[in-house]
């Protein structure tokens, strides 16, 4: 009789070693393996010692270029538009004739007046004869003096019409050149709405057109709260005018990337914040010699600036999160550090830092967007940080 117990027992005992056997060799590897294991987890990356050195930092603004004097040419009296004498875009010189309106009224008005005041000034003849008759008559006692008195008056009076009228003459004869308009300044005409035949009057909305000196550009910018705060700390003067003077020229990036051949200066600084905005207008002044740009021109405005011994730290190297800008530092076995900077100005590839690194700190160049704030890597020394990484 079989004892089926002892099967069972028999049985069993293969099959527990043919289970064990797989981790027990795998307990045996584990010593040397799981520390190479651990060995390749950690990323070998680029690290570089930060260093200070001199940088020269160029921001850009956005800008509106407006001429030195804008003036909008408008009608000073009624009438019809009789002659063009320019024409879109041209150039004109002071006291040019520009338009030409009707001007036949004005002329009679003149003319009606230069009469009046030429019998008021008959009167003031006829008045003077007939004082200067009576002079005697009353010294010889042969009239009161009475009547001398009141041809005096007489004079006095007469005397006034004439001023009157010589006044009433003038005033038409303005009216009558404010039919000639001519330009007040030299410089480049702009849009001409109105055509020949059209009725314009003195009181209208729209100008005849604009007129623009150009032989010096505004370039009008706004600057932010903080860039004003640099700006000011950089440039600090005792006023403000000994503040724009120690700013240095600046440069006017035009809309295809080309630089303009002439440097500007800041000239003025809004006394006002815009509390919509929160910026400060600003304007520089370029000029324009060679009249290559026209006012309503855009372009950017670029500020130099040159920080000495300056913490240097690639864009490349850093991490921005919530308004915030992150380095990783190298620290005791080979642990990084999640480390917030502050940065106060910025090239086309680099912060300038002031605080968050210090001179001599080892920092991660590349590799760190899955990078967390305590792994262990395994560092690759390259050469000092510049102000861009090495690739």
């Amino acid at each position: 009789m079989i004892d089926k117990k002892r099967v069972k027992r028999v049985f069993r005992i293969p099959i527990i070693i043919g289970v064990l056997s797989p981790l027990l060799l795998w307990g045996c590897g584990s010593g040397d393996g799981g520390k190479e294991q651990k060995k390749q987890e950690r990323p070998a990356l680029s690290v570089a010692t930060v260093l200070r050195s001199d940088a020269t930092v160029s921001t850009g603004y956005a800008a509106l270029l407006e001429g030195k004097v804008n003036v909008e040419i408008r009608p000073q009296v009624d009438g019809m538009l009789q002659k063009i004498y320019v024409d879109e875009g041209a150039f004109v010189h002071a006291g040019q004739p520009l338009f030409r309106i009707d001007d036949q009224v004005y002329r009679e008005q003149y003319n009606g007046a230069l009469a009046a005041q030429h019998a008021a000034e008959a009167r003031l003849v006829a008045a003077k004869l007939e004082m200067d008759k009576l002079v005697p008559l009353v010294q010889s006692k042969v009239v009161s003096e009475m009547q001398l008195k009141v041809a005096e008056a007489n004079y006095q009076a007469v005397q006034a019409s004439v001023e009157q009228a010589k006044a009433a003459s003038r005033s038409a004869r303005t009216n009558m050149d404010y039919t000639i308009i001519k330009a007040p300044v030299s410089g480049y005409i702009g849009k001409i709405p109105f055509r020949l035949g059209s009725l314009v009057t003195k009181n209208q909305a729209g100008w005849l057109t604009l007129l623009s000196d150009v032989s010096e550009l505004y370039a009008c910018f706004s600057m932010s709260e903080l860039d004003y705060l640099r700006f000011q700390k950089q440039y600090a003067g005792s006023s403000m005018q000994q503040t724009l003077q120690n700013v240095p020229p600046v440069a006017l990036r035009m809309v295809d990337g080309s630089r303009f051949s002439e440097k500007g200066s800041i000239s003025t600084v809004s006394g006002q914040f815009d509390q919509a905005t929160g910026s400060v207008r600003v304007r520089a002044v370029f000029p324009n010699r060679q009249g290559l740009l026209r006012s309503g021109n855009t372009g950017t405005v670029v500020m130099e600036s040159v920080y000495h011994q300056a913490l240097m730290v690639p864009q490349a190297s850093t991490v921005e999160l919530q308004d915030k800008v992150f380095v990783f530092l190298l620290g005791k076995d080979n642990k990084v550090k999640k480390q917030v900077i502050t940065v106060s100005a910025k090239t086309a590839d680099s912060y300038v830092v002031s605080a968050g690194v210090n001179d001599g700190d080892t920092m991660v160049m590349v590799g760190i967007d899955k990078l967390q704030d305590g792994a262990v890597i395994m560092p690759v020394r390259s050469v000092p940080v510049a102000g861009r990484p090495k690739k």
